[in-house]
């Protein structure tokens, strides 16, 4: 313990700090010499001892500081070492925007060294600088022509997806807000993750699934037809013909699953496919409803509409995209539903915000509470559900998220086991929030 604080003295005694009583060394000495020498014998004991304390209240104080300052040089080391070392490019700015940490990861994102950025304030204006580019579209995402958020509005850490096709990059950015004592605002880190590789991996897999997927729907088109001959030929038994249906059914249920898997790698890799147009949401659902009814009638479930209070609300959206997820909510709440049980789409213009709502209400076996998160999630599918309804891919409702999140809407779901759930979600009224474009979204469940 002694040699160890002995060793640290010794390397306080080194470091800069310590000049200060270094210098005063000299003159502590020689006042001590000098009391010694002239002042009387009864003076000498009182300033012996007021140079003594003086020296070590002088050594102390020293010591301390230079043990303080060396531990935040210490720390800041170690800051640094770990922010340069990351795998994601670390970007710092305060809330002039000027750039104070760049680490190395971010030299090769953006091709830029941290001596040509640091200090430098980042405008908007310097996108249309071809070196800069890149970086002011990070820092100011409303620049970037392919933009994703894939965190929940108001949500500490803001999580967005951009794509870029010159170079070509994918990357997810993460921003927090810092601040320091008292909540001090000191600016903005950006952690920025290079996906690009990661979503080029995807893109081949996705790649292989459509024409996988392709390669499938010849076959099962060239079944559907002889199974569909044979159903409807007078000359087989009665028993031959229920074979023929019931595969027919099942090669049905493969085209749609083919199919899912066909909408699936289209929304991965951006090219679903939108016809926006202007409509009255109200029109739209009560022919939905109508196509529904059905099936509805036939499962034994009531369908009631709950029209807004507004006579019209027109909206921007595609009837055919909108329509299959509609559709597939509402087949949904129809399946799972029990006999005699009720289903409630319900429309509401949001006072505070420039939204509709819209919900479907069902009296079905609902979710369980451990795996409501993961509702939209794809292909998952509930545990009770799996065991009321054993066939199913699990895509569906991921395919309505990614319609959805396209029209510039979320949607979420609340529910209780046994006794029902609701599913609701969100569609713009004003369509300069419905975002330009589609993106890629490899990796995202």
């Amino acid at each position: 313990m002694t040699k160890r604080l002995w060793r640290k003295i010794v390397l306080y005694s080194k470091l800069p700090e310590m000049r200060l009583f270094w210098i005063f060394l000299p003159l502590l000495f020689l006042g001590f010499f000098a009391a010694l020498t002239y002042l009387p014998a009864f003076f000498r004991t009182s300033s012996v001892l007021f140079f003594l304390t003086l020296a070590i209240v002088v050594l102390v104080n020293n010591l301390q500081l230079a043990k303080s300052n060396l531990e935040i040089k210490t720390e800041h080391k170690q800051f640094d070492s770990i922010i340069q070392n990351l795998n994601s490019g670390a970007i710092f700015y305060d809330y002039e925007f000027k750039i104070g940490v760049f680490n190395k990861t971010a030299e090769r994102i953006f091709g830029l060294r941290a001596s040509e950025i640091l200090g430098q304030i980042m405008t908007p204006d310097k996108a249309r600088d071809p070196k800069l580019n890149l970086l002011a579209q990070v820092i100011y995402p409303s620049l970037a022509s392919k933009m994703i958020t894939r965190s929940e509005p108001g949500a500490d850490s803001q999580i967005i997806d951009l794509s870029f096709d010159e170079p070509r990059l994918e990357l997810r950015v993460f921003t927090v807000k810092l601040s320091g004592e008292r909540d001090m605002p000191l600016g903005f880190l950006k952690l920025v993750h290079d996906r690009t590789r990661e979503a080029g991996l995807l893109r081949s897999k996705s790649e292989f699934i459509t024409i996988a997927a392709h390669q499938l729907r010849t076959p099962i088109t060239a079944i559907k037809w002889s199974l569909e001959a044979l159903s409807q030929n007078g000359a087989i038994s009665q028993e031959d013909k229920e074979m023929a249906t019931t595969g027919l059914t099942a090669a049905n249920k493969l085209e749609g699953m083919v199919s899912d898997l066909l909408d699936v790698s289209k929304i991965e890799e951006g090219r679903y496919g939108y016809n926006f147009e202007n409509a009255d949401i109200t029109v739209f659902m009560e022919k939905v409803l109508t196509d529904a009814a059905k099936e509805a009638e036939r499962r034994k479930v009531e369908l009631f509409f709950e029209r807004p209070r507004e006579k019209s609300i027109t909206l921007r959206f595609d009837p055919a995209r909108m329509g299959m997820a509609m559709s597939n909510i509402l087949d949904n709440a129809i399946k799972y539903n029990v006999e005699n049980g009720q289903i409630v789409v319900k429309i509401e213009k949001l006072t505070d915000k420039p939204l509709i709502q819209i919900s479907v209400k069902d009296t079905g076996i609902g979710i369980p509470p451990d795996q409501i998160q993961n509702l939209f999630k794809k292909f998952f599918r509930g545990e009770n559900v799996v065991k009321f309804e054993t066939e199913g891919t699990g895509l569906g409702l991921y395919i309505v998220k990614n319609i959805i999140q396209r029209h510039g809407g979320e949607i979420w779901a609340e529910s209780e086991l046994n006794r029902g759930t609701t599913v609701y979600f969100t569609l713009p009224t004003d369509s300069s929030l419905i975002p330009q474009q589609e993106i890629a979204t490899f990796g995202e469940e």
